[in-house]
């Protein structure tokens, strides 16, 4: 019996696996990773962009081993020096004003944790976001994502209203100039609050990730906050894939629209751990102290995990990674462009840094192609690749997002195989 039938038999159905033959990952090293065969496979997806650095980062390894052989679990009942540090340094570094951090075990949880300090420093239980957005797979998650391939049921503890312009080349405002864009986006929010009763926050993704790494132009946040501030609204800015540098011109994904001042609430997790079990929250003092009923982490905040997302942000800075995303992404970006200049199926690739999507449609048609993305995930996979797929429009994109310190020389590495995918595919 193989590892596959055993998965089958054990797992639930929704639990998606990449590829025909399902691989196991039993190894990696910086950009790499091995399968159970003995392949070898550039990495460029990451975990889903979980890691971020590279993998078996020894200032990782050795700060989670020198944590586990000190103590692994505690709750937050008791201080946690681990926990402390990382949180002052998330807290200076998220802009936002009299910050405190609570820790989570993921990035649902800490989107699950935003709409409930927003919801109740409001005492409003509805909410709005964006078309095409993904935040993860808890009730409440899933009650404000705008993804119908991962919303699986319609029912809510939320009253959830779906906002224009999470999309820059899709619907109704696709042809509009920039300018135009924001400005009718703009006028659908004024709208849409003008219909409703008092709104507790708008979430947004300022990349969307899930929906295929689409994003609006430069300032339609800052547009959107202006409105919102007059309604009273929060803005809760998810930042679980964009955060730490990955867009390469910012830190935060919420910093590309920075006239409007930081976020009331941040999300993050993913690449904070590069690997481990984090996710969590920044808001102002009066925000995140609104609620009146005790709560804890059981898990959230582990020293473990503390001790590693510590050591991770430490390598990340002292090493510019974000200076290396914008580098190498530019590169990245440009190769993977002039590759499906010649490839019809091919109908945009954008991107920022290095998170980038490579849109694939029925050549002369407008037309999401679900079928191209499978082969081309399949042919780069032969190839020794790993990327990943996403996108509103019935799972289309490729999503390309390596680890931060990936290499000009494996940039064009990466980039040739996954060029002679798309020709194939």
């Amino acid at each position: 019996m193989t590892l596959y039938d055993r998965h089958r038999a054990v797992a639930p159905d929704w639990t998606a696996l990449y590829y025909k033959d399902p691989i196991e990952i039993t190894h990696g090293e910086g950009r790499r990773v091995w399968d159970a065969d003995g392949k070898r496979y550039l990495d460029f997806f990451g975990g889903i962009l979980t890691t971020m650095t590279a993998h078996a980062l020894p200032e990782v390894t050795r700060a989670v081993s020198e944590q586990a052989a000190r103590i692994v679990h505690s709750s937050t009942l008791y201080l946690n020096r681990p926990m402390v540090e990382l949180a002052e340094r998330v807290a200076a570094l998220s802009g936002i004003p009299d910050a405190r951090v609570f820790f989570t075990s993921s990035g649902t949880e800490a989107n699950d944790t935003a709409l409930l300090l927003a919801t109740a420093y409001r005492r409003s239980s509805q909410v709005l976001a964006m078309r095409n957005s993904y935040h993860g797979r808890s009730f409440s998650a899933v009650g404000v994502t705008g993804n119908r391939a991962w919303s699986p049921t319609g029912l809510s503890p939320l009253q959830t209203l779906y906002v224009h312009g999470g999309v820059r080349t899709r619907g109704p405002f696709a042809r509009l100039r920039d300018a135009e864009f924001i400005a009718a986006c703009v006028e659908d929010l004024e709208d849409l609050l003008g219909h409703t009763h008092d709104v507790a926050a708008l979430i947004a993704e300022p990349v969307q990730g899930v929906g295929g790494f689409t994003s609006p132009p430069d300032g339609l946040f800052a547009a959107f906050r202006e409105v919102l501030d007059r309604h009273g609204a929060l803005w809760i800015s998810d930042e679980v894939q964009t955060g730490w540098g990955r867009t390469g011109d910012h830190f935060w994904g919420w910093q590309a629209h920075a006239a409007s001042g930081p976020p009331d609430l941040l999300t993050f997790a993913k690449g904070i751990g590069n690997g481990m079990s984090i996710g969590g929250v920044v808001a102002r003092a009066e925000i995140m102290n609104s609620l009146d009923a005790n709560s804890i982490s059981t898990f959230g905040g582990s020293p473990v995990t503390m001790a590693a997302g510590l050591a991770n942000l430490t390598h990340l800075l002292e090493h510019d990674l974000q200076g290396n995303a914008r580098r190498v992404g530019g590169l990245l970006i440009e190769r993977l462009r002039a590759l499906g200049a010649g490839v019809p199926a091919v109908r945009e690739i954008r991107g920022r840094g290095l998170m980038i999507g490579v849109e694939l449609v029925r050549p002369g048609t407008d037309d999401a192609c679900p079928e191209a993305a499978a082969a081309v995930l399949e042919a780069a996979r032969e190839g020794g690749l790993l990327i990943g797929k996403g996108g509103g429009h019935r799972t289309s994109v490729l999503r390309v997002a390596p680890p931060l310190s990936l290499t000009v020389a494996e940039a064009e590495e990466g980039a040739a195989i996954l060029g002679e995918a798309l020709s194939h595919a």
